[in-house]
């Protein structure tokens, strides 16, 4: 943990300005925070990948929404794609946390890829459910963001059963009747409260549908968004680690904002603005699900550094979860 200084004292031979001194910042770090085991499983995967073949590897889109992750991974070698007519026949290819459709993995096929998946088990499960309903008959209602990758992936297994739906007005819109056979299905990093009010709406007007065995929100992104939820009414101000194309990651900053809170997604100390502290007395820091911690801390030391901040970390929640490495590559591990 970073170390809690009085603002009066000189941090690591540096004094605080003097319209500083007497200053009484507080940051309450929020945990869990950062890495689910999702991506952990997923970094794992590709660093055990440069380990193998060396860093002359693909990935399918960007392993995690992260752009420090990325970038660490690109000038070690990594090569990151979007078309998989980049990826030379007979590469080493990656797909993301995210996951991909099938059209993907057969054009993976056809050019005679070495495939890893490093996709979530929890978007996989979004997947397997989404074949299970419309192998079964169902027209399926997803609710998440056009465009996200999890998304493009998971309406690729069945896109002539899928309609896609981000809001609860978006639900009165759709054609089904009553007694078509519907089912609903979730992005894994949406807001639970925003998912929940078109899942209220779904029901409203179908109250026959039908849902997965369990909720498809991950548990990660459940439990950063629960512990700002707590946390949020303590602080002047939210900042949260991550990229602007994380979807958990700017859910957890729209928490803030909906308190009326001033609240900012960044991807590291570098993006800091002093003038967003002027008048603050408690900042509540918390990190996206690929954002990694070294990010966390480099902001904590602006902090102590800037304000004499004294850190208070805060668990409301325990995570245990791990997920192994994926079976294709535990048997490359084995050769």
């Amino acid at each position: 943990m970073p170390s809690i200084l009085s603002p009066a004292m000189s941090l690591q031979g540096k004094t605080l300005p003097s319209d500083q001194i007497g200053a009484s910042m507080k940051v309450l770090l929020a945990n869990p925070r950062g890495f689910c085991a999702g991506v952990n499983m997923a970094i794992d995967c590709l660093e055990e990948c440069i380990r193998i073949f060396g860093p002359e590897i693909y990935v399918y889109h960007e392993i995690v929404h992260n752009r420090y992750v990325v970038n660490r991974f690109s000038q070690e070698g990594v090569k990151f794609v979007d078309d998989l007519e980049e990826v030379p026949p007979g590469s080493i290819l990656l797909y993301s946390a995210h996951g991909v459709s099938p059209a993907i993995r057969a054009q993976a096929r056809a050019r005679n890829l070495r495939a890893i998946d490093a996709t979530c088990p929890l978007v996989t499960k979004v997947h397997l459910e989404a074949i299970k309903f419309a192998n079964a008959g169902y027209n399926i209602v997803l609710i998440g963001h056009e465009g996200h990758d999890e998304v493009i992936g998971t309406m690729g297994e069945a896109p002539q059963s899928i309609t896609l739906v981000e809001t609860a007005e978006e639900v009165d819109a759709l054609p089904f009747s009553q007694t078509d056979k519907l089912a609903y299905l979730t992005q894994t990093t949406l807001s639970v409260e925003e998912a929940n009010l078109v899942i209220l709406r779904l029901l409203e007007r179908y109250p026959a549908i039908e849902s997965p065995d369990k909720e498809d929100i991950c548990y990660a992104t459940t439990n950063r968004q629960h512990a700002v939820r707590e946390l949020i009414g303590q602080a002047d101000l939210l900042l949260v680690l991550g990229s602007q194309n994380s979807s958990n990651s700017r859910r957890l900053m729209e928490i803030g904002l909906a308190e009326n809170r001033p609240a900012y997604l960044i991807d590291g100390q570098s993006e800091l603005h002093e003038e967003w502290f002027q008048g603050v007395s408690t900042v509540l820091v918390t990190a996206g699900a690929s954002a990694p911690e070294i990010v966390v801390q480099e902001c904590l030391k602006y902090l102590e550094d800037r304000f004499g901040a004294a850190v208070e970390e805060i668990t409301t929640r325990a995570e245990h979860v791990t997920f192994p490495l994926p079976k294709e590559l535990r048997a490359m591990q084995q050769v």
